[in-house]
């Protein structure tokens, strides 16, 4: 067995496609072993593809009232066998039994509820830890797999979207600690927990980080380690970009605003329990270990470059609301405001006058009978095919920003057609044509990240 020193605890969280099969899972593992010394805590996602696979099962048992698991069983039967673990067949044959009576108890009644699905869909991370555990203790290392609740992962009954509770703060510490100080090695479910009731419950969006960083934080952790498959947060969309850089650093604020704007490395929500206790995240390749990833810490270097990154979403709605009534500006925006929340729509980017409000939203949406209802109180346009591009960056050269930005747009002869700047002070977004958006982004990336910058003493002024 290995020898642990008990000099700080880290919580290390990996995705899906870090343990998506037996060569990823060994590679995963020889990864923890590196850091063996430190007090280690794990938290994982399902394998691969299993949480695909395990919707399309029970769409099967509910449609057509046919089991069907073979791609489920043999990813992991497989993957076992593949890393000599033929003891753990003890664990994973049980767990895939009572996948089979759940799937089959679909069949028959033909129920697949909420609170039915996330049932179904626990199984992913409830196998990954097992296999993941059993794999660490032929290494020679104390691990061991436990379920979310177990170690103090509470609930609300929100299902495929439920939150965590506050009692959560304490328990997890509680049930962690114990075990960390022992030298057990925890491997943890993430995305999943269980309500009051004992109900199991999925975490929704961004779940399994969030279940990370929940327990980093809950427990005082020196660091978290989210291991993906990039080199971190990078300065754009390699797709889009080529030369696209990783960013060393980033703020917590900087880091969710790149992920509402399309950055898909971690999830704004996963991020709140670490802004509420300072806990640094270090975003890692699994594919790349040697690679220094990003930190996210909670206030900004001295002397970074004024952009961080550069994003885009396309796809995107514009809507131009005008009042046709003689409404006060809090009677007007109350009742369009209402309207969206009525309608269950998410704005994106808003801009207001005291009788017109733009904004953005998914085109996603149908936006057919809130147009109808709208024009009772105003004149609606409503324009698809936009795309909002964003520069994440220092709010103290906020005009510099804009200036280099509005630059590069004219100099593309791309007419800008709305900005918004948002709350969190750290992003200036823009809409363009969905045509024009890549173009814009790389032109972006050139000026700010492959130009010689100015020391930020010399830099443009800008707005606190």
């Amino acid at each position: 067995m290995f020898l642990i020193n008990f000099r700080f605890m880290v919580v290390m969280k990996f995705g899906g496609t870090s343990v998506a099969d037996a060569v990823c899972i060994r590679r995963v593992a020889d990864i923890v072993k590196a850091q063996v010394e430190r007090r280690l805590v794990l938290v994982l996602s399902a394998m691969g593809d299993t949480t695909d696979h395990l919707l399309e099962a029970g769409a099967l048992a509910y449609h057509e009232g046919r089991v069907s698991m073979g791609a489920i069983e043999r990813a992991h039967l497989e993957t076992m066998r593949a890393l000599g673990l033929g003891a753990a067949e003890g664990e994973i044959v049980p767990l895939l039994e009572e996948l089979r009576g759940l799937l089959s108890g679909i069949s028959r009644i033909r129920e697949l509820s909420r609170r039915t699905k996330d049932y179904l869909l626990s199984f992913g991370e409830r196998l990954s830890v097992r296999i993941m555990a059993a794999c660490l203790v032929s290494l020679g290392m104390r691990a061991r797999a436990f379920d979310a609740w177990d170690l103090g992962f509470v609930s609300d009954s929100n299902y495929t979207s439920a939150e965590i509770m506050g009692e959560s703060w304490r328990l997890i510490p509680e049930r962690v600690l114990p075990l960390v100080e022992e030298g057990t090695l925890p491997v943890l479910t993430g995305f999943i927990a269980k309500d009051a009731g004992g109900v199991i419950t999925t975490l929704g969006r961004g779940g399994s980080d969030l279940s990370a960083t929940m327990a980093a934080a809950a427990c005082g952790a020196e660091e978290i380690q989210i291991w993906k498959d990039v080199d971190g947060i990078l300065t754009a969309d390699p797709r889009i970009v080529k030369n696209a850089k990783p960013v060393e650093t980033v703020t917590y604020e900087e880091a969710a605003e790149l992920a509402y704007f399309g950055a898909q490395v971690l999830h704004p929500r996963a991020m709140q329990p670490c802004m509420k206790t300072g806990t640094p995240v270090l975003v890692k390749n699994s594919y790349n270990p040697a690679a220094p990833g990003t930190r996210i810490v909670p206030s900004p270097e001295k002397g970074a470059l004024p952009v961080r990154a550069i994003t885009s979403r396309k796809n995107i709605s514009l809507v131009d609301i005008v009042s046709t009534r003689m409404l006060g500006q809090y009677g007007f925006l109350a009742e369009v405001f209402s309207s969206f929340a009525r309608h269950r729509i998410s704005v994106d980017m808003v801009a207001t006058s005291e009788v017109s409000v733009s904004l953005t939203l998914d085109t996603v949406n149908d936006l057919s009978v809130l147009k109808e209802e709208l024009s009772r109180i105003a004149s609606v346009e409503l324009r698809k095919g936009k795309a909002i591009v964003t520069i994440v960056g220092n709010v103290k050269r906020s005009s510099e920003i804009l200036a280099r930005a509005f630059r590069t747009c004219e100099f593309l002869g791309v007419r800008v057609q709305m900005v918004s700047q948002g709350a969190s002070k750290v992003n200036i977004s823009f809409i363009v044509e969905d045509t024009e958006a890549e173009e814009v982004v790389r032109a972006l990336h050139i000026d700010f990240f492959d130009r010689l910058e100015l020391p930020e003493s010399e830099g443009g002024g800008g707005t606190e």
